[in-house]
């Protein structure tokens, strides 16, 4: 297993994955807005086996999709983190930063404290020099978010897991270098 990473904020805890995120995550898979930008919603089993496989690469590597845990009240509020990129996408290799809240926590800047928290820890203790993050084009709540970290829109790209013509197959690439990160809140 390597070191494990669990970045903090004010607010927010970024963990490793516990069987009682279970059943809050499937529910966030089965909400529509939650899903708006995704092809589908997702059953139980694979928003298990989603929660399962970040747990596992958490364990491997020390990092990952973390679950995130408001410090006050201790409420599962979703995902946030760092993965290797899926090597079927056009600028793979490389390390991607995505995230997934579920509704009551949206508005209240949480994606992008948790997000500001695991750039943190992608440059400073991974020492990665770039980090991307991809999204539909359509999915403005989650480009606001990349914007607001200062990732800059580098690409359009047609996603290669979506059919041709698919109203979330148009995908935009942000991406952020070590040198322009700033973990300071604005």
């Amino acid at each position: 297993m390597g070191h494990l990473i669990q970045p903090e904020t004010e607010r927010l805890r970024l963990r490793q994955w516990r069987p009682g995120d279970h059943a809050p995550f499937a529910a966030m898979g089965m909400d529509p807005e939650v899903m708006e930008h995704f092809p589908a919603l997702l059953s139980r089993a694979e928003s298990d086996a989603f929660a399962d496989r970040c747990q596992a690469l958490i364990e491997a590597h020390g990092w990952g999709f973390w679950a995130v845990e408001c410090k006050h009240g201790r409420a599962f509020a979703g995902f946030v983190g760092l993965r290797a990129l899926h090597a079927n996408l056009p600028f793979a290799p490389g390390v991607e930063i995505g995230w997934r809240l579920a509704r009551p926590f949206w508005g209240r800047g949480l994606a992008t404290e948790a997000a500001r928290a695991a750039l943190q820890a992608g440059f400073e203790r991974l020492g990665l020099e770039t980090i991307l993050s991809f999204t539909a084009e359509i999915n403005l709540r989650s480009r606001a978010v990349m914007e607001r970290l200062a990732m800059r829109h580098v690409a359009d790209f047609e996603h290669p897991l979506l059919p041709p013509g698919h109203a979330l197959s148009r995908h935009r690439l942000y991406r952020i270098d070590a040198g322009a990160f700033d973990a300071r809140v604005d």
